[in-house]
């Protein structure tokens, strides 16, 4: 059954997006998923997404060096292009590597045999774009992501700090160039980390954010500055990791994940008692997790990834599942949630 999926306009930009999309990074088979998927599996959970109602599909060259954006490509282009959106990012430039030691440890374990450069210049960026319309079969897209230009990658102060004169200096003339010739409908940045959104709205003129942490069921820290920031400037979010990279899909099993690592005791009694209160309301944490973010005024969509069909269903239901007020209501009496967090009442 098809969802009849709202839109939202983006941020600063004049495009309405679907407020629920299809994060492709797991299209890459990252290291951490339990085992790489087929092509066959990949290609079943992305035409789930489009059947389902999805319009809306983002993934990047880092996503499996490569191999997302093909996988997504092989089935968005079977559709007319003006029925969906697309965004990709740049700030990689995959060069390849057939010498590449099969040992050696990489975020996308089942991904190409590429190799990533960090280049956030003029070059780097329209070279990146070029590629990354070759890679889907495309001749369009619509967004344009600068990725990873935090210290979650770079680690230290000088090396952000470099990257963001290179973005600012070289690389911002190749996105300002896209965008106002129309190739583009928007340019954003994807953010892992707090602290680097005041930074790209001093340097450059972003439409909107892609923010992977912090504004979860399990972390509410960006309403302190970020998300008014945001707010101020006109700009938009997307919400990459709703799930928190997995804990609030999976729930507090063993194993279970909280921004990309084994989930420490604290966080998995904290989405045990989050659980429990959903429960109690008859809503799956996954919708609680799902819809929270749609809230904020700044928060214009939200993209979960999946591996699998259902997956992929459970995602759509659980944007759709009604949400009694109670249930927000409990999670701030129950300390769970902040006060100032918004949920629509």
């Amino acid at each position: 059954m098809m969802a009849q999926i709202p839109t939202k306009k983006l941020g600063k930009t004049d495009l309405a997006v679907p407020r629920l999309g299809f994060g492709g990074a797991p299209l890459g088979n990252a290291s951490n998923a339990t085992a790489a998927i087929s092509d066959e599996q990949a290609r079943r959970t992305i035409e789930a997404a489009w059947s389902g109602g999805i319009r809306y599909f983002d993934t990047a060259p880092f996503y499996g060096y490569g191999l997302s954006e093909q996988r997504l490509g092989q089935v968005l282009r079977q559709h007319a292009r003006r029925e969906f959106t697309l965004s990709t990012k740049v700030g990689r430039v995959l060069h390849a590597a057939p010498d590449l030691d099969p040992g050696k440890p990489r975020f996308f374990a089942g991904g190409l045999p590429f190799e990533e450069v960090f280049d956030y210049s003029y070059d780097g960026i329209m070279r990146s774009y070029e590629d990354s319309l070759q890679r889907l079969g495309l001749a369009r897209i619509d967004l344009l992501v600068v990725h990873d230009l935090d210290f979650w990658f770079h680690k230290t102060e000088p090396r952000v700090n470099a990257y963001l004169g290179q973005l600012a200096t070289s690389g911002w003339r190749a996105l300002e160039q896209l965008r106002s010739g129309g190739q583009i409908k928007g340019v954003g940045a994807g953010i892992n980390e707090m602290g680097m959104m005041p930074r790209f709205v001093d340097y450059v003129d972003l439409d909107f954010f892609l923010v992977a942490m912090p504004y979860n069921l399990l972390d509410q820290h960006a309403l302190d500055r970020e998300l008014p920031l945001v707010q101020e400037h006109g700009l938009g979010v997307v919400i990459g990791a709703v799930f928190a990279s997995g804990i609030l899909a999976t729930g507090p099993v063993a194993g279970a994940t909280y921004n990309y690592k084994p989930a420490p005791p604290e966080i998995q009694d904290r989405t045990r008692r989050i659980a429990s209160v959903c429960q109690r309301h008859s809503v799956t944490i996954q919708a609680a997790a799902i819809q929270f973010p749609l809230f904020h005024p700044v928060v214009d969509a939200v993209i979960p990834g999946a591996i699998e069909l259902g997956q992929v269903t459970s995602n759509i239901e659980a944007f759709s599942q009604p949400i009694p007020a109670a249930l927000w209501r409990e999670l701030k009496a129950e300390g769970l949630l902040r006060q100032d967090a918004p949920v629509g009442d």
